[in-house]
């Protein structure tokens, strides 16, 4: 892989809910041996509670501090494909951590595919910021998230490739 130490760095991948950050994470740490690690998951593991728990109790706020806490813990480690939360970029700090983490790659889809990705295939229940409207709420996000992946070192649109094929593309481009 060009530009990547494989024993000193991480890949990172970012992007909008719906884009396949879950998937090809796992696909990608499958090809090179390495540790795959999804921030969603530790975030749940160390508060305990789902993350749609997490909002309706303690709010978004502190749900952005713990995702930061989180993003910190994992990133001092390396050898790792880290999926993150699809806000996680919404912090300046958190895109430093990325950044100075490895190779940030950010994963993109049109508009209708995240819909029929997200809302139309029941998963709209597992994530808050989808309450009430899901094709309403997307719309609403992708406005107010137009350039927040714009920082990744590489972008990859997902919405007419497999995940194997965004794996593969991922790693020519690593």
């Amino acid at each position: 892989m060009r530009g990547l130490q494989t024993a000193q760095k991480n890949i990172i991948i970012v992007g909008f809910m719906g884009t396949g950050k879950t998937t090809v994470s796992r696909l990608v740490a499958d090809r090179l041996g390495w540790v795959r690690v999804d921030t969603d998951d530790e975030i749940v593991r160390r508060a305990g509670k789902p993350i749609p728990a997490i909002f309706a109790n303690e709010g978004e706020a502190a749900f952005r501090d713990l995702e930061s806490r989180v993003l910190a813990r994992v990133l001092a480690r390396s050898g790792q494909v880290v999926a993150t939360g699809g806000g996680a970029v919404l912090r300046e700090k958190n895109r430093r951590l990325m950044l100075d983490g490895g190779l940030v790659v950010a994963l993109t889809a049109d508009r209708e595919s995240l819909i029929a990705r997200v809302a139309g295939g029941g998963d709209a229940a597992s994530r808050p910021l989808l309450a009430g409207d899901a094709a309403e709420r997307i719309d609403t996000l992708l406005r107010t998230r137009r350039n927040a992946y714009d920082f990744a070192h590489v972008a990859i649109d997902t919405t007419r490739l497999s995940p194997e094929e965004v794996a593969e593309e991922l790693l020519s481009r690593a």
